[in-house]
């Protein structure tokens, strides 16, 4: 793609993000467009966004358990970036107006004490660039028609980023085994999902590191302070006004995303 079909695709997406109106897959009006021309998108967007005021304050990978690639029909991860507007208060009401078709999922979310940048990093360096974990609820949203997605197309819409809910309570890396912590997701009080930080790459850990490897050859380093969300531990669930969704992780404790009542909206 040349520039100005890049521009074209930003544009496209910005607008579905203004009107709420989700658009057809991007992958109809440009069939010969690969992954990289998708990243180059999502760059272009994300520069809108710092030009407009916003900034970068972590980065996200998604689709890296084989539950979450069934359930979008892909076969491989993805990343996207996460800016300072999409971090929602735990147990503050989040309004789904904000979101065109809202989906949640629980992941245990990294946050960097030192820089990450690959080629080259390995799982001990990613360790000791981790400062602790939080328990976190990702808000996944896709601008794109009835979640009708190629890989293209997620990758393009920011990897079909939304929001993120961090929990309050924070565990040093060394004293959870991220592989084994069970989680349970709760949709008003009822068990919508299970799952475990192995569904994630099989580690959790493993998605830290494809990142860091994937983003540095792009010149991108994750920085100190960054969030890092790894991907999801079970399938992703949709949202309405007035849902209460906890997310309670072993060894972690638990996260609460609250979002108003239609009636608050209005």
């Amino acid at each position: 793609m040349d520039v100005s079909k890049v521009q074209e695709a930003a544009a496209v997406l910005a607008q579905a993000y203004a009107t709420r109106e989700p658009i057809e897959p991007l992958i109809k009006t440009y069939p010969e467009a690969g992954v990289e021309d998708a990243y180059r998108i999502q760059q272009e967007q994300v520069r809108r966004w710092v030009e407009g005021g916003d900034a970068v304050r972590g980065h996200k990978v998604g689709l890296a358990s084989a539950a979450m690639q069934r359930q979008m029909g892909v076969d491989q991860p993805d990343y996207g970036h996460l800016t300072g507007s999409m971090f929602h208060l735990e147990h503050q009401a989040i309004p789904t107006s904000v979101f065109l078709q809202p989906r949640i999922e629980p992941e245990i979310a990294f946050v960097l004490g030192s820089a990450l940048r690959g080629p080259g990093v390995t799982v001990a360096d990613a360790v000791r660039a981790v400062d602790f974990v939080l328990p976190s609820l990702e808000i996944v949203d896709s601008r794109i028609q009835d979640w009708k997605i190629s890989l293209f197309d997620t990758i393009a819409d920011n990897a079909s980023s939304g929001g993120v809910v961090l929990g309050s309570s924070p565990t040093a890396l060394g004293s959870v085994d991220l592989r084994l912590a069970g989680c349970v997701l709760y949709q008003n009080g009822s068990v919508a999902a299970t799952g475990a930080g192995g569904a994630v790459l099989g580690s959790p850990l493993n998605s830290l590191v494809w990142l860091a490897n994937t983003v540095g050859p792009l010149g991108v380093t994750l920085e100190p302070g960054h969030v890092v969300l790894p991907g999801s531990m079970t399938r992703a669930i949709p949202v309405s006004p007035g849902d209460t969704v906890v997310a309670t992780i072993a060894g972690l404790g638990s996260v609460t995303a609250v979002f108003a009542p239609a009636s608050e909206e209005s």
